[in-house]
């Protein structure tokens, strides 16, 4: 499912996409653009102007199943099948009628393909049916161009390149480009010069076309060197004469170094070179600044005429000329294997290759069909990986065999084929794409520290995971002390040049300094190779360091919380580029590299403060003080701000894992962090398992201990000057309050103590395994100013909940220890600052289980495999492993048996799902002799299948074997008995149950005032 869907829209909220979408500026762009992420942004913004919140991933998903749902309405009814048929078939039919028929394809996730054929007819189509005059008008109305749509995809004409290679051909210009590390600035006054062309282009797409431009001609430039003469390329006699004089003075100088140096360490260069490539490394476009990969392609012969034709109109041409020259449409052809498998360019666009005198012609209209364009969500990016996800990948990366193949291939799309299959074992769903794109990202952050911190005396940038990618990178094998801690340590290395020496040996097939054309795929380097340069490699690095004083800085961190999307929170694109790189500092709020706005509010313990650059985002600032009593008892404890707030960001990740709606964006310092802006309802929900405190004041004649099935839930107004007064439903109701254009009702208030409940039990399910008892807790509630929903916020440390280790209040470790003292003395201050020591680092065990387990899905045969994968990406959700095997219980009962011996054997934990069409006999078979659960999940046909059902159902005496048609059903029925023993699957249930009841009382709601 893209990302983005999955939440229902209403009928209300389909109409006013459709009217927006019916527009015929809006259609225009839809069909006419490659990337049409602004577009949907824009439309986006005008659904928020009739009421409707939803954001542009949401709209382009909701965009692209309607689309689907229709066309395949449409093909039926065009088939002869007139009783298929959709909600607002003619609503769409009116939109998409005279637009191209595209082949029904749909994808693995159910939408509609991206690449559409046109089937019958042409762009004139809409003017010669329907409506004659619709072309005419179109072309009246001022075009819509969203400039998010212009950050890359959009193809170059040839005056646009003549025009760069002009500015380009500068001295300056050139002087400036060869002695640079970081050109960002360069292409930001190359771009100023083009909009004088009257040619609008930002400064990463000038520097991607500067880049293709420079590989393309290096490639042809090789070729032809080497005595090839069938390659060639546009413009390639103007880059000649840019480019010719500086290329043969580095090949010659290349060829000089490299000649007495073994074929290993021209390898290790080329990775050297590849991380040591300009980039700015403190901007979001540094890690797109280290690969070129997107410009290796194919360059095909071009005329010798049409070639002079261009250098003619080049030298001839003027400004002027070049603004008023109208644009040529040019024929393409893509070559999909151009796009290189390596890349994580988000600026980029494909290289396409020109044919000359063949049959291949693509016009460029139909071509934005066809154009593969690399954006985030292809490269893998976007989703945020877990600690434990990428704690997984690292294990896999350390494996041995895997680094020899990731050090001798060139094209490593198998790999990491291989690794996503291996993460998927251990449940986690994640495909090739983004497990490069996370290695890439790992490798690339380990090396800019460790070049950073060689220019600093004093290290300030800290990495998660530093050990474990440091032990792989340096060759050296992972301790158990890596693994240890559920929080990496952090390492800050001050070294002399040991920046990129020490790095991976992963072969790139284009460097800075050393751009080669593409070379054959090379699966793997032979072992001798790889040994005798992992020795030559380790020699090098003792030199190196020999003598060098090394900086070593360890502080136990907890683990950083999943990073929002930025684009999905805030409509303003241009803010992800502003948000900083968190910066592990403990004297926030004067972090250095977050501006600060004023300060929002300030309470007991925290101080709140806007961010700027980050709209819809505040920092919640925590303070070294401790107070009891409304503040009557307050006294500065050191460290406090970073104990309560390394359990915040914990317990916020538990609950944001488990899939509990929380303002909580991310962890920004060892003091601070940064959450969703919310007006704060002031209520303060209180949730108790066991009676104590103030309870028994209130209710006198309740003994200590009493407990409460279910947890008591109660609610306190937030008045200091009446000592936090309690208050009923009612009084809540009856107050109206109103908080972001939000007013809390029967409705609000009913998913506010239906969520407190829910918080509780997964907190206090995740702390039985500790062996302590989470008797009460107190939460805090805001309304998203963006969303503007209900959702978890302020903070969750040790003041806002009792704990009773082994379920004894004499050893209790929260902050009721300092509002029992009699006297605060230092003795007794550094008492209560353990037990708050203790709770920050056993709340991060929470984070993490002991408990194993596995789904072994059994299909009767492969022809099954669609319903199965269905069943493992269930499973995937809740974290749970899942493998699929295909044996029959009739064809081949030896093999069945052997199979579930096997599983039997190793000691984990295993629910078996038997999926077997017709006769069932697999489940009944596995039931009857195995001790594992086993569940059926027949895939049932429309034909035969309320027979064959009863194969499932009527089973004989003694077998305990349930069925369930639904394969999500089948997942969740394995969740449920893993989740006895594991209290992270188990918060994911308890989760899935809250936010169904809290939609269906959200829908109830609309339909309530729709209906008065």
């Amino acid at each position: 499912m893209e990302s983005g869907a999955g939440k229902h829209w209403t009928e209300e909220e389909v109409k006013a996409l459709l009217s927006v979408w019916s527009e015929k500026n809006i259609r225009k762009q839809l069909h006419g653009t490659l990337r049409n992420k602004g577009i949907f942004i824009y439309i986006a913004k005008r659904l928020q102007e009739l009421g409707v919140c939803r954001d542009w991933k949401q709209c382009r998903a909701k965009y692209k199943n309607l689309k689907y749902e229709y066309r395949t309405v449409k093909y039926a009814h065009n088939s002869g099948d007139v009783t298929k048929t959709m909600k607002f078939f003619h609503d769409l039919d009116a939109i998409l009628r005279y637009e191209p028929v595209t082949q029904l394809a749909a994808e693995e996730n159910g939408r509609c393909s991206a690449t559409e054929a046109q089937l019958n007819t042409s762009p004139t189509t809409e003017s010669t049916q329907g409506n004659p005059t619709s072309a005419i008008e179109a072309s009246k109305t001022p075009a819509f161009i969203p400039t998010v749509a212009n950050e890359g995809g959009k193809h170059w004409t040839v005056n646009e390149v003549r025009a760069l290679i002009r500015i380009w051909s500068d001295k300056n210009i050139q002087q400036q480009l060869e002695g640079t590390v970081r050109n960002k600035r360069i292409f930001e006054q190359v771009a100023a010069r083009l909009q004088k062309f009257g040619i609008d282009r930002d400064w990463k797409q000038c520097r991607t076309k500067y880049k293709n431009l420079k590989h393309e001609y290096k490639s042809v430039k090789s070729a032809q060197d080497s005595g090839s003469t069938s390659k060639s390329m546009k413009f390639f006699n103007e880059l000649d004469a840019i480019l010719g004089h500086s290329t043969m003075e580095q090949a010659s100088k290349s060829d000089n170094d490299e000649s007495e140096r073994p074929p290993e360490w021209t390898e290790a260069k080329s990775e050297k070179d590849s991380i040591e490539m300009p980039g700015d490394t403190g901007e979001e476009d540094s890690v797109s600044n280290m690969s070129e990969d997107l410009r290796v392609a194919d360059i095909k012969k071009v005329s010798d005429s049409e070639i002079i034709e261009d250098e003619g109109d080049f030298a001839n041409s003027t400004p002027a000329a070049l603004e008023a020259t109208q644009i040529k449409k040019e024929t393409i052809d893509i070559d999909d294997d151009s796009i290189s498998t390596t890349s994580e360019d988000r600026s980029c666009t494909p290289v396409a290759k020109r044919m000359v005198g063949t049959d291949n012609h693509i016009p460029l209209e139909e071509a934005q069909n066809h154009f593969k364009v690399i954006t985030v969500n292809d490269t893998g990016a976007g989703k945020h990986w877990s600690d434990n996800e990428v704690r997984a990948l690292i294990n896999i990366w350390s494996d041995e065999k895997i680094q020899q193949m990731l050090e001798g291939a060139t094209r490593n799309k198998e790999i990491f084929e291989e690794i996503a299959r291996r993460l998927m074992k251990r449940g986690i769903d994640r495909d090739w794409k983004q497990c490069r794109t996370k290695y890439k990202n790992l490798k690339y952050e380990y090396r800019a520290l460790q070049k950073e911190n060689e220019h600093l005396g004093n290290p300030r940038r800290k990495m998660r995971f530093y050990d474990e990618v440091d032990c792989i990178l340096r060759r050296q094998p992972l301790g158990p002390s890596s693994w240890g801690c559920e929080s990496s340590s952090l390492l800050s290395v001050s070294v002399g040049d040991v920046t990129a020496n020490t790095g991976s040996l992963s072969i790139k097939r284009k460097t800075w300094n050393d751009e080669v054309s593409p070379v054959p795929l090379k699966k793997s380097a032979s072992e001798n190779t790889i040994l005798h340069f992992q020795k030559l490699l380790t020699e090098r690095v003792h030199t190196v360091t020999e003598g060098k004083k090394l900086l070593l800085e360890r502080l136990c961190k907890q683990e950083e919380m999943q990073d929002l999307n930025r684009t999905q929170l805030y409509a303003d694109p241009s803010a992800i580029q502003q948000v900083p790189a968190p910066a592990a500092t403990a004297m926030a709020p004067a972090a250095s590299d977050l501006k600060l706005g004023k300060k929002v509010n300030e309470g007991k313990t925290k101080e709140v403060y806007e961010l700027p650059d980050i709209p819809g985002c505040v920092l919640m600032q925590s303070k070294d003080q401790i107070t009891a009593g409304n503040a009557a008892r307050k006294d500065r404890m050191e460290g406090k701000a970073a104990i309560s707030n390394t359990t915040t960001s914990c317990v916020f990740q538990l609950l944001q894992e488990a899939g509990i709606k929380t303002a909580f964006v991310r962890k920004q310092s060892d003091t601070a962090f940064i959450a969703a802006h919310c007006e704060m309802i002031p209520i303060e929900w209180v949730c108790r398992r066991i009676a104590t405190g103030s309870f028994l004041k209130r209710n006198p004649g309740v003994k200590e201990g009493y407990k409460f099935y279910p947890p008591k839930i109660e609610m306190f107004y937030k008045d200091d000057a009446n000592n936090d007064p309690q208050w009923s439903e009612e009084q809540l109701i009856e107050a109206k309050f109103c908080f972001a254009g939000l007013t809390i009702g029967q409705t609000e208030v009913d998913i506010m103590a239906r969520s407190t409940q829910a918080i509780f039990e997964i907190l206090e399910k995740s702390w039985q395994p500790q062996n302590c008892t989470l008797v009460d807790l107190k939460i805090e509630f805001g309304v998203n100013i963006l969303t503007k929903e209900i959702v978890l916020a302020d903070v969750i440390d040790n003041d806002s909940w009792r704990l009773w280790p082994s379920g004894d209040r004499s050893q209790q470790k929260d902050k009721q220890s300092y509002r029992d003292l009699k006297e605060v003395t230092p003795e007794a201050l550094q008492m209560v600052k353990r037990n708050f020591e203790w709770v920050a680092e056993r709340v991060e065990l929470l984070l993490k289980t002991k408990s194993q387990g596995r789904v072994v899905v059994l299909m009767g045969s492969p022809s099954d495999l669609s319903h199965c994968e269905k069943i493992k990406k269930a499973c995937a959700t809740f974290g749970i492993p899942c493998e699929l095997r295909v044996t029959s219980a009739h064809k081949g009962p030896d093999e069945t048996l052997r199979i579930k011996a096997e599983y039997e054997g190793d000691g984990i934990p295993t629910v078996f799902v038997a999926v077997a069409g017709r006769s069932n006999g697999l489940g009944p078979v596995m039931s009857g002799n195995t001790a594992y659960p086993v569940v059926n999940c027949p895939p049932l046909s429309a034909d035969w299948g309320t027979q064959d059902v009863w194969s499932s159902l009527r089973l004989p005496s003694g077998l305990g074997c349930p069925t369930t048609l639904s394969p999500e059903g089948a997942a969740q029925f394995a969740a449920q008995i893993f989740g006895l023993n594991n209290h992270l699957v188990w918060a994911k249930l308890r989760s899935n149950m809250l936010n169904t009841w809290i939609s269906l009382k959200q829908a109830d709601k609309k339909l309530r005032e729709c209906t008065l």
